[in-house]
């Protein structure tokens, strides 16, 4: 062989290993910038907010709005959340991402670096609000504000609103005791959140929350009834107040350590299934896997609530042969009902908590012939966060903000709209109509948005018509906060 032929061999060969390393480093690096992710997700809830925005307020094409709710009982309930696309606060999601907040930054906080103080800022504001919400006379709570079919009437920047903003609200002989259990177990949650960082006010918001169980267990009664037509149909409770009230109880004996709640969740343990509901509407998996972290050590207490986690598990991992979801070509997760991004969010949430307690219990699970480990759980979820953010057939991120492709136009009236810092003048209740008909993209970045993504094949109609798509809601975000702060401490 000659010099030359030699020195191409030398060439060829490391030309060979430098194609390995390539190949072994993009095996390992991850898909995605988790930490992007996580700063926007949090960031989403700038744009959600109501009331007197902060001096901090960073989405800063959003400005003050419904500074006079309440004013219609003597309340103030200045503040919260708009739950969606539209400028009415629905209480019941609304406590509900804020105790999913807050389970993010109590599983995860510690993962989320700079990002965490953003995090309990966004759970601050929602906690604050209900305070608010159980402040005015005794035994009276407040459930929502804003009348829904006024509001959904016109399309409005919240900045504009001209629509009723109606006060709903909950007594003794009008209970809602799935909305104040919830809302229980949202104080109770933000509590521990707080109780490193704010002594005090994490102090107040378990005495309140503790009043809105009492209120919640002694008052029963379904807030479907108590506020009928402006809630529901819109977040009708389907599933009953019974696993809230569970929900809620477990919430306070993890903040409390005081018997009387084990003893309630124990007691009402028939009212908890082993369905793979949770949401908004229906707390069954978030309650098994909540008080799963205590349980899994002690066999003989177990029963029901880890037999019921595990079956959770086998009802949605794609190769279990008991699984009760269904999937895309492209590997998403579906369940039937609206906004299908929140069960992804939910579950992917979910699987990562149990797989953490399964790793300290050092327990398996076993569904069928397959046998699942944490990591399988683990790999599960990253499975549905690499879609979310861009790796499907579309190749297109589902969060606005992120990635070179997001969708563009959402179903959301302050993003829509032109902001009132380019566009001072009031726009009426139809003047909106011409920017929701428009082609164009929506003026307003509404960053980390996750809206309700797309059909179980795989495709996906960026168009504010299809509401089901491309609406964000509060309650899609909350759980992948934690979800994402977990991928950005192990992106790989």
């Amino acid at each position: 062989m000659g010099e030359n032929d030699t020195a191409v061999s030398k060439v060829a060969l490391l030309l060979g290993i430098l194609a390995m390393i390539l190949t072994m480093a993009k095996a390992v690096a991850p898909l995605h910038n988790y930490t992007d992710a996580l700063s926007k997700c949090i960031l989403f809830y700038e744009g959600q907010r109501s009331g007197k925005l902060p001096p901090s307020q960073r989405m800063t094409w959003r400005k003050d709005s419904a500074l006079l709710d309440g004013s219609d009982i003597k309340m103030d309930m200045v503040g919260g959340y708009y739950d969606a696309g539209d400028n009415v606060k629905f209480h019941f999601p609304m406590a509900f991402t804020t105790t999913m907040l807050a389970w993010s930054v109590i599983e995860f906080g510690n993962l989320m670096g700079s990002d965490v103080q953003h995090a309990l800022e966004a759970l601050r504001w929602g906690a604050d609000y209900f305070l608010k919400a159980t402040k005015g006379v005794p035994n009276l709570v407040v459930g929502q504000v804003g009348d829904p079919y006024s509001d959904h009437g016109c399309w409005e920047r919240p900045e504009d609103m001209d629509t009723l903003r109606t006060t709903y609200y909950l007594t003794a002989k009008k209970p809602g005791s799935e909305l104040s259990s919830e809302i229980a177990a949202a104080l109770a949650a933000s509590s521990i959140a707080f109780k490193g960082v704010a002594p005090k006010y994490s102090h107040s918001l378990l005495n309140k929350a503790k009043q809105m169980f009492d209120f919640a267990n002694k008052y029963r009664g379904s807030y479907n009834d108590s506020i009928g037509k402006a809630a529901c149909p819109f977040y009708c409770d389907y599933n009953g107040y019974m696993d809230e009230l569970v929900w809620g109880a477990a919430w306070l004996y993890k903040a409390t350590k005081v018997p009387e709640y084990w003893n309630f969740v124990k007691a009402n343990a028939q009212f908890v299934s082993y369905a793979n509901d949770f949401g908004w509407d229906s707390k069954h998996a978030g309650v098994n896997i909540l008080v799963s972290k205590w349980l899994m050590k002690d066999p003989s207490q177990a029963s029901p609530f880890v037999p019921n986690a595990d079956n959770f598990v086998c009802s949605v991992l794609p190769d279990s042969p008991t699984k009760s979801v269904s999937f895309s070509k492209g590997g998403l997760l579906f369940k039937d009902g609206p906004s299908n991004m929140q069960h992804v969010t939910a579950f992917s949430f979910l699987s990562i908590v149990y797989a953490r307690y399964m790793e300290a219990a050092k327990k398996v699970v076993h569904c069928g012939n397959v046998t699942v480990l944490p990591s399988k759980l683990i790999k599960f979820a990253k499975s549905q966060v690499d879609y979310v953010l861009g790796s499907n057939p579309l190749r297109m991120s589902y969060m606005v903000g992120y990635g070179q492709k997001f969708p563009q136009k959402i179903h959301h009236r302050g993003s829509t709209l032109p902001s009132i810092v380019k566009h001072p003048k009031p726009i009426g209740c139809r003047g909106g109509d011409q920017y929701f008909k428009s082609p164009k993209p929506n003026p307003n970045l509404l960053t980390g948005a996750l809206v309700g993504g797309p059909a179980e094949d795989d495709s996906f109609q960026d168009s504010r018509y299809i509401v089901t798509q491309s609406e964000p809601t509060t309650y899609i975000n909350a759980p992948f906060v934690g979800v994402l702060a977990y991928f950005k401490a192990n992106p790989s």
